[in-house]
């Protein structure tokens, strides 16, 4: 299943143009002020989680941001990134895995990921991903997925669609919700996404003496 998923990915970023498939952004505002709003240094570690060639990554150069990870399935995905960066791509950390296999080995102030998580439909994907979240992030995390009112599919793949609640309470172990909204999403087609947004802070394990 995995090779199978790899493959999947790899062939839309082979085949499609950024204006040829739904999730495309020119600007990812609401990601970007989400990752403002937590008013870190420009040195603190960022992670987009299912990047892709997406934008993000551009704009957080400009912000001055120094410390810029990018995690895709895709090989292909990244190094469309990589090249439309160009000598600037040298700053960025760029990580081909799958997010089920992905082990980190450093700490991130935030986790970013928009449109990722809710490709994972099974109890054990959803499960582990929770897992290597809470181990990786020291302080927040930024998820954008498709809400209940959002598609049912994406790149012909089925996804999980997500309440606000549900989504808090998915990672409430470790996370608390700072705040949640929807927004739709418009394609590059015209037609219209309802992609639910939160924004959560890591909770702090105290130990007893």
């Amino acid at each position: 299943m995995e090779n199978s998923l790899k493959a999947h990915w790899e062939t839309v970023f082979t085949t499609k143009q950024s204006h040829e498939v739904s999730w495309t952004q020119d600007v990812p505002t609401t990601s970007i002020d989400l990752i403002k709003s937590y008013q870190l240094p420009k040195t603190a570690k960022i992670i987009d989680i299912g990047g892709g060639d997406s934008k993000l990554v551009d704009y957080l150069l400009e912000e001055g941001f120094e410390d810029i990870s990018v995690l895709d399935i895709s090989a292909n995905a990244l190094e469309r990134a990589k090249n439309r960066l160009g000598e600037n791509a040298d700053k960025i950390s760029w990580i081909v895995s799958d997010i089920n296999d992905f082990k980190p080995n450093e700490k991130y102030d935030v986790w970013h990921d928009r449109a990722a998580f809710h490709f994972l439909t099974t109890t054990e994907e959803i499960k582990n991903y929770v897992e290597t979240a809470s181990q990786a992030v020291s302080s927040f995390m930024t998820i954008g997925t498709f809400s209940e009112n959002g598609p049912t599919k994406c790149s012909g793949l089925e996804i999980k669609q997500y309440s606000e609640r549900e989504l808090e309470s998915k990672l409430s172990e470790s996370f608390s919700k700072i705040k949640c909204f929807q927004e739709n999403h418009v394609t590059p087609f015209n037609t219209e996404q309802n992609f639910l947004f939160c924004s959560f802070k890591k909770i702090e394990i105290k130990y007893l003496e």
